[in-house]
């Protein structure tokens, strides 16, 4: 051969070297890989809904968290709070995509159970956030302690209205596990320390600020000697607000919210609202994308991620430590 075909010869060996590295070089992330490959983990989270400024808090966390860990994440839900079916279809999808890892708020708490065994069965990691699921298939849950946040409210609402009297609570639903704990734990207070106060309704309105605003309504007329109203979240205690208010009971009537939003923190610095129970939804956010990080590269989390709550009103509501909790 000569010296000329030598050259043409190795100068071919070295392009299909680079070919072969640049198409087979790295194998494609699929589900449960391990996060040793060069390619960015791909962790798709499913929230309750859209409808809230709470869940754009939620996503603002996981984002910062995104960046933190370079992970790839997207953030999606339904356009409200009560298309479960909507949700099971969102969690399909992000399954089909075969992710490293998924962060999921679940809108029923036992629906999504058959889904979730699929990603268990792929070895894929199950995150829960904000709202659990009746299994253990979550490997870690980031939320706040809802009983023991709805058992303070409990206790604002009783100290507020003098020890007695009649109260309700408008909800959100029966089916997620924050809407499931949030009753329960205003309830069991109630019924454990103050004898003297008597829930009279109990209702349940999606979320959706209309429903609770006609179900605010309606209890109110039924119960003209009502003392005070728990919305058990930010669309709930916004209808309480606009029902309390439609009803000419302002100022009458104890409301206490939960969450923020700028409707609510008006209504705490008017005085309208006596006040409110603030989980941190950016840690919520934070902390779930930082757990599927931490066991994709085999680090141990705990079952539940406790990630806090604190009462304000309009005493606290601009001290920079409750500040940095709340979202317009």
């Amino acid at each position: 051969m000569s010296s000329r075909s030598m050259r043409v010869f190795v100068a071919l060996g070295a392009a299909m070297a680079l070919l072969v590295g640049a198409c087979g070089g790295q194998p494609a992330t699929t589900g449960g890989a391990s996060a040793s490959t060069s390619a960015k983990l791909f962790i798709p989270m499913i929230s309750k809904g859209f409808q809230h400024q709470f869940w754009q808090a939620v996503r603002q966390g996981a984002e910062k968290a995104a960046a933190q860990y370079n992970v790839t994440i997207t953030f999606e839900g339904p356009e409200n709070e009560s298309q479960v079916d909507k949700q099971i279809e969102m969690l399909q999808a992000a399954i089909n995509k075969k992710p490293n890892a998924l962060c999921f708020a679940a809108l029923d708490s036992k629906a999504a159970i058959p889904l979730l065994q699929k990603l268990k069965d792929q070895n894929i990691p199950v995150i829960g956030f904000d709202s659990g699921v009746d299994s253990d298939i979550p490997v870690a849950t980031a939320a706040t302690d809802n009983i023991a946040a709805a058992a303070a409210a409990a206790d604002k609402m009783a100290s507020l209205i003098g020890m007695s009297g009649d109260v309700a609570i408008v909800a959100h639903d029966q089916t997620s596990r924050t809407g499931i704990d949030r009753v329960k734990g205003f309830t069991d207070q109630i019924k454990s320390k103050y004898p003297n106060i008597k829930i009279v309704s109990t209702q349940y309105g999606g979320g959706d600020q209309l429903k609770s605003t006609d179900i605010t309504k309606a209890i109110l007329q039924a119960n003209p000697n009502l003392k005070g109203v728990f919305g058990a979240n930010e669309g709930s205690a916004i209808g309480v607000l606009n029902g309390v208010k439609e009803s000419g009971k302002s100022g009458k009537v104890v409301v206490i919210g939960y969450d923020s939003g700028q409707q609510q923190m008006d209504a705490i610095r008017s005085g309208e609202e006596a006040g409110a129970i603030t989980q941190d939804p950016i840690g919520i956010g934070f902390k779930s994308v930082e757990a599927a990080w931490k066991v994709l590269n085999k680090q141990s989390v705990p079952k539940n991620i406790d990630t806090g709550f604190h009462w304000y009103d309009k005493t606290n509501i601009d001290a920079p430590d409750i500040a940095a909790l709340l979202y317009k």
